[in-house]
């Protein structure tokens, strides 16, 4: 069984910032320090927390959970409204220190990164890679800050790399081998491993899969044919054994943006009014990277109706604020009201091509709606986001404001 296991040596690093968002808050308000912190989107007591330290974990604070409940388990709980600079300025840091030891770094998310050794310089690679998660530690130590700790996993994969970095947390380094494999699944549970989750735990407990060692031991063709019934099976048999299989880029197909409302039953026109503003995120999110856009679609959920949507594509592919507002706004009228969460987004996305017919506003002059965009976004660009943006959406930042997502970082820049 172990010929089938990866022996080869470990070569990938998966770094974790522990609870990044209270830490960074800690390291810039050294009062904190030890106080259990937790971050929110928004001041106000029905808010969900979007991350935690440690010292509010240890009370029993979670993430999702409510503001008012968070402080009925935890009364001197300090929360804060999220400051995206300060996490983007630690993203940046941090992956300035991981390109110091190989070409491919890739930040799996804000807080989150992976460093592939197999091709790196020769000095490097003769260093031992514990030695190398030591110091990347103390370099975040000295030169981000001494409140700044992180996890560090190594393996053979990915996923074996990311599993060792959460073994021991906060601030463990951890090694996963074909030595030790079956000795670290044997200690976890089938949740434990990135990937699976409730749904998924019940369809590898219907064919007597219960934990990570029994999953390891599965035949492949019942991985494949019964448990995942596709490829997946197979990726997952070959994942588990240290083979890389997630070493992949998948295209950007949608971008979007959502906002739970700042009101209760918020006025249809006031909703619209944020709408916009969220299609002029959803824009300058497109055009950054390059693409034009096909299709819109509006999603609301509402007090009283759950969830509605509605989409369009049109016949042309699109491109600036005023077009895609457009359409949304053409949906929207259809809404139901006692609107809580509005979200707008862009899909059928393909790369922008000059040559391309395209849908404008300014008839068939796409060369005036382009250079007038592109003018938009430089300036923008330069001088801080929304320096320039529509009337209809003035006052709206003091609303709508930056978020930083945690799961991409597409649009870090």
């Amino acid at each position: 069984m172990m010929d089938a296991y990866n022996s080869a040596k470990p070569s990938v690093m998966h770094i974790d910032l522990n609870s990044c968002f209270a830490t960074v808050e800690q390291q810039a308000r050294p009062m904190l320090r030890g106080r259990p912190v937790a971050i929110v989107n928004r001041r106000i007591e029905n808010t969900s927390i979007i991350t935690c330290s440690y010292e509010a974990k240890a009370c029993g604070v979670t993430l999702g959970m409510s503001i008012k409940e968070a402080r009925r388990l935890c009364p001197d709980l300090v929360w804060l409204e999220s400051d995206p600079p300060k996490y983007k300025y630690v993203y940046h840091q941090l992956m300035r220190i991981m390109n110091d030891y190989s070409a491919h770094v890739r930040m799996k998310s804000i807080d989150e990164g992976i460093i592939d050794f197999s091709e790196t310089t020769q000095e490097i690679a003769q260093r031992n890679l514990v030695d190398i998660g030591h110091e990347i530690k103390q370099r975040l130590w000295t030169e981000v800050g001494e409140a700044m700790n992180c996890n560090v996993g190594i393996g053979t994969n990915r996923f074996l790399a990311k599993t060792a970095a959460g073994l021991r947390k906060p601030n463990g380094l951890d090694v996963i081998t074909v030595q030790n494999l079956r000795q670290v699944y044997e200690a976890l549970k089938l949740t434990d491993l990135t990937g699976i989750a409730g749904r998924m735990e019940k369809r590898l407990n219907a064919v007597g899969i219960f934990t990570p060692l029994q999953f390891l031991d599965a035949d492949e063709t019942v991985l494949r044919k019964i448990v995942f019934k596709s490829v997946d099976g197979s990726y997952w048999y070959r994942r588990l054994r240290g083979w890389e299989v997630d070493k992949r880029d998948f295209p950007l197909k949608s971008a979007g943006r959502q906002y739970v409302l700042d009101g209760y039953r918020m006025p249809k026109e006031k909703v619209l009014q944020r709408l916009h503003h969220l299609c002029e995120e959803t824009g300058a999110k497109v055009r950054s990277k390059g693409m034009v856009a096909r299709g819109v679609m509006v999603y609301v959920r509402t007090y009283d109706y759950g969830g509605w949507h509605a989409k369009t594509m049109a016949p042309l592919p699109f491109f600036s604020n005023e077009a895609i507002y457009a359409q949304a706004n053409k949906l929207f009228a259809a809404a139901p009201e006692g609107i809580k969460m509005i979200a707008v987004s862009c899909y059928g996305l393909q790369p922008a091509d000059a040559h391309i017919a395209q849908l404008s506003l300014f008839g068939d002059d796409i060369a005036k709606e382009r250079a007038l965009t592109s003018a938009v976004d430089d300036i923008n660009s330069r001088y801080g986001k929304r320096v320039i943006h529509s009337a209809d959406t003035l006052g709206t930042d003091f609303y709508v404001k930056e978020r930083i997502p945690f799961g991409s970082t597409r649009y870090m820049g």
